[in-house]
């Protein structure tokens, strides 16, 4: 019996002191965060390499000519980088704002106005671009204005029939307009994009 009693305990293995956790501290935690990312990053450029730098996958052509949908890169801002279509967006709303609540009249109108500018800056380049379609919103601003410049003058008189028998077509026929100008942007875009 005392033989197998030994056996028994000479099976068990005891952990030696060197195999025990070392203690974490907060340099550990850090350097071990930063062989992490090391990691992940020299994973992502050997995955780059291996796919050849191939540009992420856009939609064809003619499913983005047919969707609307944006095609290629965005037109280049012609401030030089500084973001005026924002600021103006930013400064028409705070104005538009001040103008409601305060129930200024001429405050509220030049916020709308330079609101509408700012809208008008990028809409208009991605459009004529054939970046991004923008036709119900470019044909809409001018025959609202149409119709504010109508009521504007004589409201009393103007029923609103006649005021949608005019500006109605007025938005038909600059929606058609710039839905074809569009489409010949967009082809002038695939057929030779832009930055080639």
């Amino acid at each position: 019996m005392a033989p197998a009693q030994s056996k028994r305990q000479s099976r068990k293995r005891r952990k030696p002191r060197s195999a025990q956790q070392p203690e974490i501290t907060p340099a550990r935690i850090q350097a071990e965060i930063e062989r992490q990312r090391a990691e992940r990053e020299a994973r992502k450029a050997a995955s780059a390499q291996g796919r050849g730098r191939r540009e992420p996958r856009q939609q064809g052509p003619i499913s983005t000519t047919l969707t609307g949908k944006t095609y290629g890169d965005p037109p280049e801002n012609p401030f030089g980088g500084v973001p005026v279509a924002e600021i103006a967006i930013l400064s028409g709303a705070i104005a538009a704002i001040v103008g409601l609540v305060s129930s200024a009249a001429p405050a509220l109108v030049v916020g709308i106005v330079i609101c509408a500018l700012g809208v008008m800056e990028f809409t208009v380049r991605e459009h004529f671009s054939g970046y991004r379609s923008h036709a119900v919103m470019l044909a809409a601003i001018p025959a609202v204005a149409i119709g504010v410049g109508l009521i504007a003058i004589d409201s009393s008189a103007l029923t609103r029939g006649a005021l949608f028998a005019i500006v109605l077509p007025v938005f038909g026929v600059l929606f058609w307009v710039l839905r074809k100008r569009f489409s010949s942007a967009r082809q002038a875009r695939i057929a030779r994009p832009p930055g080639s």
